[in-house]
């Protein structure tokens, strides 16, 4: 949304989630505020460092399965108190072997599922919900899970591989640089100190 300002446009900040280039481009052409250019710039900067730890995750958790893990849908069925044979035909279909094929609707639509996957199921959706959130497609938090940390939370994260482990770092380092997690920082930095700054992965909760 554009407002006026003294005849001069003003970008609001909805707009300037993920400006591009061109946007930017267009938005000098169209005499907006040299303030307001200064902070789509910065915006766009973030997002392309984020696209960069995007792939960082993607490498880390190239090729991951499903297996035996709880589903997208079958965690719903967890979360809504239904019985095994309904969570068995939501597991049905359940992406299981390419958790690039998630759909960010499905993740925005199932996004409690992150507090009842267990170990396999996080360590298999878990870069489809980063990554989304990385590309500005998730309406959630993710790293909650990540940093509000209890015995619970840390057994679904007991399978995830020293590589996997520092993907999950350096999303963190990425957040904490945010000016727009500002009021997180504290927890995330903490959890960065303790849980996440050891390369294994069998630690008890901070």
């Amino acid at each position: 949304m554009v407002s006026e300002t003294f005849n001069r446009p003003v970008l609001l900040a909805e707009d300037m989630k993920n400006p591009s280039p061109a946007d930017i481009a267009e938005m000098k052409a169209r005499g907006f505020e040299p303030a307001t250019i200064a902070a789509a710039r910065q915006q766009a900067e973030r997002w392309a460092k984020g696209q960069e730890v995007a792939k960082v995750i993607e490498q880390a958790f190239d090729n991951v399965k499903l297996g035996a893990g709880v589903g997208l849908g079958e965690a719903q069925g967890l979360d809504d108190y239904e019985d095994a044979a309904t969570r068995a035909k939501y597991r049905e279909q359940d992406e299981k072997e390419d958790w690039r094929r998630i759909p960010a609707e499905a993740l925005n639509r199932c996004n409690s599922s992150l507090s009842f996957f267990d170990a396999e199921g996080m360590r298999f959706h878990l870069p489809a919900f980063l990554t989304a959130e990385l590309r500005g497609e998730y309406d959630f938090d993710v790293s909650f899970h990540l940093t509000n940390l209890s015995d619970y939370s840390i057994s679904q994260l007991v399978l995830l591989t020293p590589e996997q482990r520092n993907a999950i770092r350096v999303y963190l380092l990425h957040l904490a640089e945010d000016p727009n997690r500002e009021f997180h920082r504290p927890e995330i930095l903490r959890a960065l100190e303790t849980y996440w700054g050891e390369p294994t992965s069998n630690h008890s909760a901070p």
